[in-house]
């Protein structure tokens, strides 16, 4: 069965930094097949795009709260995107999870064709 897989979420205190993982499994990521959005979800609020990387990672995009602070990329090679992220805030604090379309990065999550389960990032003192 196609998915993707995220990890490397965990207690983070503010200021700090971590790296996520987005693995896919049963499917290729090729360069030109699948888009590669992450996004988050703080509990009762909506689900919201967080960045986004095009199939050959020519193209990013971010939201304008984490803009200077997380990076996204991707090794096609190793299946994987990752996210790094530096100077968290407590804000930041939610569920990660990567989703995979094809077709070009969109912030709306409806449009994805598949998501992990997700990570948990909390960022606390």
């Amino acid at each position: 069965q196609s998915q993707v897989v995220e990890s490397g979420g965990g207690l983070v205190q503010p200021g700090g930094s971590l790296r996520l993982s987005c693995v896919a499994s049963g499917f290729t990521l090729d360069l030109d097949s699948y888009s590669i959005g992450w996004f988050r979800q703080a509990p009762g609020k909506e689900r919201e795009g967080v960045s986004c990387i095009s199939r050959s990672g020519s193209s990013t995009n971010y939201r304008d709260s984490v803009k200077g602070r997380f990076t996204i990329s991707r090794d096609n090679a190793k299946n994987t995107v990752y996210l790094q992220m530096a100077s968290l805030k407590p804000e930041d604090s939610a569920v990660y999870y990567c989703a995979a379309r094809v077709g070009r990065c969109s912030a709306w999550p409806a449009v994805y064709d598949y998501w992990g389960q997700g990570t948990q990032v909390t960022v606390s003192s």
